[in-house]
């Protein structure tokens, strides 16, 4: 398997705790690049495709980011590693299915991921585990400055960088959060603060995007507009958006824990009780088990160790890991019979939780 060294290389999860990191899973930041004088990969012929393939392989390999990472053409790739690379948002679905001429290089951290031949020549992304906008810009810039010494991107001075979909000119940048919201969903909330958020130019999607539920209380929030705002202007007005929404998802948990907290700490606790127990667990079943007792760590129910552990499980319970770690292609019900049992050893090692939520400090805690 061409992406084994990836798979068992440890995963730049980093740090999720604090206020913010408790709601705001991941940063991502992408810029969508074309080289000047060459069709956009969609109208590119084969031969074309290979040549802007190949340029653009050698350039974005050669990027010290990119030092001891992997790179491969989509056609040398089987179904289950293209299944995988999505599950980890390090491919678009878009690339899963295309093969000549179209490819990726990753690092080996899993931070930084370059398509080739997607919808544009280029799509770079930086991905940073909590809410760091900042740190992602300024390794993607420094990623695009490189790029930008050996390829000739095209460029108008009245639109800025050109783009195969006109909803990218400009800037040619999508910036994204991934959040947590259990408590808004649970309350309610969710289609309202959707409607205030698309108001302000902001879309919100599902785990996997465009046309994606929200599995597991797990939303996408990026930027629509790409036009008439520089970079910094943007993330700017993404920010204060994405902080208002971390407040209404404090604000809304801690309105559950004095107004309803019964409801809350069962919900919770039955989570909690499949996961260890279960002998069938479908994947959107496991993921929205897995937000209530992620839930459960930030309601300080549940020890705060278990957070790394369910952003892990979060990916790993998707279907393409969990055949990669069956070692071998399986139907549905014997996936989901796999998964349970996956769950079940990873929530054995887990304590005992508290759910008293009248304890001394008056709140829930866990017992080792």
């Amino acid at each position: 398997m061409i992406i084994a060294p990836l798979l068992e290389s440890r995963a730049d999860f980093g740090e999720t705790s604090g206020p913010r990191g408790s709601v705001v899973l991941m940063t991502r930041i992408r810029f969508a690049r074309n080289l000047a004088r060459h069709a956009f990969p969609g109208w590119a012929k084969d031969a074309q495709r290979r040549e802007v393939f190949a340029t653009s392989l050698a350039a974005v390999a050669g990027l010290k980011e990119m030092k001891k990472g992997i790179s491969a053409e989509m056609s040398d790739l089987d179904e289950l590693e293209r299944q995988i690379l999505f599950e980890r948002h390090l491919i678009s679905r878009e690339l899963m299915g295309m093969k000549t001429g179209s490819g990726f290089v990753i690092s080996r951290d899993q931070s930084c991921a370059v398509m080739i031949n997607e919808e544009d020549h280029l799509r770079i992304q930086v991905i940073k585990a909590g809410f760091h906008f900042k740190k992602a810009w300024n390794v993607l810039n420094g990623i695009d400055t490189s790029l930008e010494e050996t390829l000739d991107y095209a460029f108008s001075p009245t639109l800025g960088f050109l783009t195969a979909c006109p909803t990218n000119v400009g800037t040619a940048m999508r910036a994204s959060a991934m959040m947590h919201l259990p408590a808004l969903v649970i309350g309610g909330q969710m289609e309202k603060v959707v409607r205030a958020v698309n108001q302000l130019g902001i879309a919100v999607r599902g785990l996997f995007g465009e046309g994606s539920d929200a599995t597991g209380s797990i939303f996408q929030i990026s930027n629509q507009t790409t036009l008439g705002e520089g970079e910094e202007e943007i993330l700017k007005r993404l920010t204060a958006v994405l902080n208002s929404v971390i407040e209404q998802e404090n604000n809304t948990r801690a309105r559950l824990l004095e107004t309803e907290p019964a409801k809350l700490f069962d919900k919770i606790g039955r989570a909690f009780g499949i996961l260890r127990n279960a002998y069938v667990l479908s994947s959107s079943e496991a993921m929205n088990m897995l937000s209530l007792v992620r839930l459960g760590v930030d309601l300080k129910m549940l020890p705060v160790e278990l957070r790394s552990t369910v952003d892990r499980l979060f990916i790993e319970c998707q279907p393409g890991h969990v055949q990669y770690a069956a070692r071998k292609p399986i139907e549905t019900a014997e996936r989901d019979s796999f998964r349970a049992r996956l769950l079940r050893a990873e929530f054995e090692k887990v304590g005992t939780p508290d759910f008293n939520p009248r304890n001394d400090d008056n709140e829930p805690t866990a017992t080792n």
